[in-house]
C-alpha cells in the first residue's frame, strides 16, 4: 500500500476534498471463509491545482489488485465487444496502423478484446497484462501477450525485442497506474517519433456532472481530465492533438498524443480544455461541492432502498460491478437491504461482495427468482441490460439507479 500527501505528478501539497470512508476491494469478491481477514483501505481523494490532477491519497499494492483471479473480463459485454471493434477500426481508418510493418502495444490487454482486430490481421502487435486469468483468455486466441506491469524497464526491453511502436493504447487502464511520471517516461521511449498514444478513461468531467461516484475505487487512482492530461505528458515532450468523448463506463474521454510538433492539432482540444476551465475542473472548490452532492445521493438511495423495504419489497441488483463495491461500503448497503447481486462473470457467481457480503448468482437466477426492485449497479450499460431483461419489466419490475440522481425508472 502507497499513501501521499503529494501530488504523484508535480510533488505539490494534495488537498483532502472527498473521503469515501474505508473500503474493500473494489474487485475483491470474496468466499464465507475469507471475510474475517478481509482487507480494506481508506478511500480519500485529494487534488493538485498545479497539476490539475484528481487522484487517491492511498492505493492498495498493485499485486492485490491485480493477479491470477482477477475477476473483469471486457469480453463479456456485448456492448464493449462493439465498442472495441469500432476502437480499432479508428485506428486503423486514420492511418496510425498501416500494415503488417506497423506495431501496436496495448497497455492493460484484458483478455484481448482490442488487440484480436490487429491479431487477425497479421499486424505484430504486443499485450501487457499483469493479470493471469484474463492473459490466459487472450493467449488462447493467438494475441501475444508479456505478464508483467508496465514501467521504464519493461519499455526498453520491448523496444529492444520489437522495435519502437506506432501505437501504443490502452482502455481503462492508464488511470490504474499511480508511478504517472515513469509510465509517461515509458511511454515516450517506446513510440516511435511519429507515433501516437491512444487511450480512454473514465472522465472527470462526466464524473462532476453527474455525481457518479463509484467511478471512484481502488483500481482508479486517477481520474482524468484534458487539463490533467495535458500536464502529465508535456514534461516528456507530448502534447494533445485530439480528444473524442465516448459513452463507455458511463462517460469516457479519448485521449490522442504525440510527439510535440509532430502532428496536426485538432480544433477540439482547445473547445474541450475551455470547457474544463469554466466547469472548474482547475479549481479545489468544485470537488468540494461534489463530495457534498456524493454525501447526498449516498444518503438518498439508502433511504430509497429501506422505504422498500419497509413495504415488503424485494430488491436485488443487476452487475457485480466494481464500481458499486463503492457504492455499497460508502452508504452503508448490505444484505439487509439487497437480497442477491445477479451477474454472468463465472469468477464472481457463488462469491460475496467486497466489505458488505452480498451473495452473488448468476444470471439465470435473476430470471427464476425475479425481485420486485433492481439496483442497475452497472448503470453504464443500462441500455444493453434493459433490452436483455425486458421481461422482468414486463412483469411489472422496476430498476433503480443513482445517476444523475436517486431514482426508479420509467
Amino acid at each position: 500500500m502507497t499513501r501521499t500527501s503529494a501530488c504523484r505528478l508535480s510533488g505539490s501539497p494534495l488537498e483532502v476534498v472527498l473521503d469515501l470512508g474505508q473500503q474493500p476491494l473494489g474487485n475483491g469478491f470474496l468466499l464465507p471463509d475469507e471475510f474475517s481477514d478481509e482487507y480494506f483501505f481508506s478511500l480519500q481523494c485529494g487534488f493538485s491545482e498545479a497539476s490539475r490532477l484528481f487522484q487517491l491519497m492511498e492505493q492498495p499494492a498493485p499485486e492485490r489488485m491485480f493477479h491470477q483471479d482477477y475477476a473483469f473480463f471486457s469480453g463479456t459485454s456485448r456492448h464493449m465487444k462493439q465498442h472495441f471493434a469500432d476502437f480499432a477500426s479508428d485506428v486503423i481508418g486514420k492511418g496510425f496502423i498501416t500494415d503488417d510493418s506497423s506495431f501496436i502495444v496495448e497497455l492493460g490487454s484484458n483478455d484481448g478484446i482490442f488487440l484480436s482486430h490487429f491479431a487477425q490481421k497479421g499486424i505484430p502487435h504486443l499485450g501487457v497484462e499483469p493479470s493471469g486469468a484474463v492473459a490466459d483468455v487472450a493467449e488462447s486466441q493467438g494475441i501475444t501477450v508479456t505478464r508483467e506491469f508496465f514501467d521504464t524497464n519493461l519499455s526498453r526491453r520491448i523496444r529492444d525485442e520489437h522495435g519502437q511502436a506506432d501505437v501504443i493504447s490502452a482502455a481503462n487502464v492508464m488511470c490504474h497506474i499511480p508511478g504517472i511520471n515513469e509510465l509517461a517516461q515509458g511511454i515516450s521511449l517506446l513510440l516511435k517519433e511519429d507515433g501516437v498514444l491512444i487511450f480512454e478513461d473514465p472522465y472527470l468531467g462526466d464524473i462532476i456532472r453527474l455525481t457518479s461516484y463509484d467511478q471512484i475505487y481502488d483500481e482508479h487512482v486517477f481520474l482524468f481530465s484534458a487539463l490533467s492530461v495535458q500536464s502529465i505528458f508535456s514534461a516528456v515532450g507530448m502534447e494533445l492533438i485530439d480528444l473524442q468523448p465516448q459513452l463507455t463506463h458511463g462517460g469516457s474521454m479519448r485521449y490522442t498524443l504525440a510527439k510535440s510538433g509532430r502532428r496536426a492539432i485538432s480544433p477540439t482540444v482547445q473547445v474541450i480544455l475551455d470547457q474544463e476551465l469554466a466547469q472548474g475542473l482547475d479549481k479545489t472548490e468544485t470537488f468540494i461541492q461534489f463530495a457534498l452532492r456524493v454525501r447526498e445521493s449516498g444518503e438518498r438511495l439508502r433511504s430509497k432502498m429501506q422505504q422498500l423495504r419497509s413495504q415488503r419489497k424485494t430488491i436485488a441488483a443487476y452487475g457485480a460491478t466494481s464500481k458499486s463495491t463503492t457504492i455499497y461500503n460508502y452508504a452503508g448497503i448490505g444484505p439487509d437491504l439487497i437480497d442477491y447481486i445477479c451477474d454472468n462473470t463465472p469468477l464472481k457467481q457463488g462469491k460475496f461482495s467486497p466489505g458488505v457480503h452480498i451473495p452473488i448468482f448468476a444470471e439465470e437466477h435473476f430470471r427464476s427468482h425475479p425481485p420486485e426492485y433492481a439496483f442497475l449497479a452497472a448503470w453504464n450499460h443500462e441500455k444493453e441490460l434493459r433490452q436483455h431483461n425486458k421481461a422482468f419489466e414486463d412483469a411489472g419490475g422496476r430498476w433503480i439507479t443513482h445517476v444523475p440522481d436517486v431514482h426508479i425508472l420509467d
